[in-house]
């Protein structure tokens, strides 16, 4: 599986903003997330507990999804997709308004994941051992799944060959499905009482760093394959994540500070180096290296 990344990130920005087309595949179907994050990335449980080990759980965020009138819990007045009665939900990384510039676009504000590198639109912890399993293997997921990929409406809107090989990976991993996904990487809430307010905050993306604290701790305490969580595990997953203070926690921050309207010009926008590499973000090689390696 061949793909050209190289001044895209599609598949880490949400480009919705400059589409000239809606990208609306995440929000179909029964299942909508309650979140408007494109694009969010699942991590497995092992992979939560390491991003809070590290030091970086305040970089991680929760998705929950809408369920039909009656078949799942009501919680903030909204129907909630549950297992058993609880909320189901994933992990993944926060999205902070980026200065980008894919697909040979000016500079500007979209949102764009926590790690991205505005400049080189390289991953700061690509072949670190923090990188998820998700991102190693996109696209190959959706090839495995016959899914269109990010690469695809890429070409499709802008332009260029970015899949170059559309075989999907023969020894892929990662991809939990259906049962196997149970505490692994579709994570139980078991105290529906304790969200109280926070669906609504989800849906406003306005969530504190308590309520993202709450759903990380019990991804941390669950048990592959059961709904059962560990509740001293996951009160000390959820203590590590709210004394977190990562440079890419504080970077998010002053890029919500910084950003005007997404999708607005951001030429204007602080340096990278200045609000990420000064803070001790890892540095990216450039694409450069990557031709020279190559």
């Amino acid at each position: 599986m061949r793909v050209d990344c190289e001044d895209c990130a599609g598949c880490c920005i949400d480009w919705r903003p400059v589409s000239p087309v809606a990208l609306d595949h995440e929000r179909r179907g029964p299942r909508a997330p309650l979140d408007d994050t494109y694009n969010l990335v699942p991590l497995t449980r092992d992979e939560v507990r390491e991003f809070v080990d590290a030091g970086l759980g305040d970089v991680l965020t929760p998705r929950l999804w809408e369920a039909a009138p009656g078949e799942g819990i009501e919680i903030d007045g909204t129907e909630v997709a549950s297992i058993h009665g609880k909320p189901a939900f994933f992990v993944g990384m926060r999205k902070p308004p980026k200065p980008v510039a894919p697909f040979g676009i000016e500079r500007t504000w979209l949102r764009a994941c926590v790690f991205l590198d505005p400049d080189t639109l390289q991953c700061r912890i690509h072949d670190s051992d923090l990188y998820p399993a998700e991102c190693s293997e996109y696209p190959g997921h959706n090839l495995v799944l016959d899914k269109e990929t990010e690469c695809e409406r890429v070409e499709r809107i802008h332009g260029g060959d970015r899949l170059l090989d559309d075989e999907p990976p023969e020894n892929h991993q990662g991809l939990l499905l259906g049962p196997h996904a149970l505490g692994a990487k579709l994570f139980v809430h078991p105290d529906p009482e304790r969200l109280d307010g926070v669906v609504e905050r989800i849906q406003t993306r306005s969530l504190t760093a308590a309520d993202r604290a709450e759903f990380v701790g019990v991804a941390v305490g669950s048990h592959p394959g059961s709904t059962e969580v560990d509740d001293e595990r996951a009160r000390d997953a959820r203590e590590r994540t709210l004394e977190a203070d990562s440079w890419a926690g504080s970077a998010f921050e002053t890029w919500v500070e910084a950003a005007t309207a997404l999708g607005a010009d951001a030429a204007d926008a602080p340096d990278p180096e200045a609000v990420e590499v000064a803070r001790g973000a890892p540095e990216t090689p450039g694409w450069d290296a990557i031709r020279q390696e190559n």
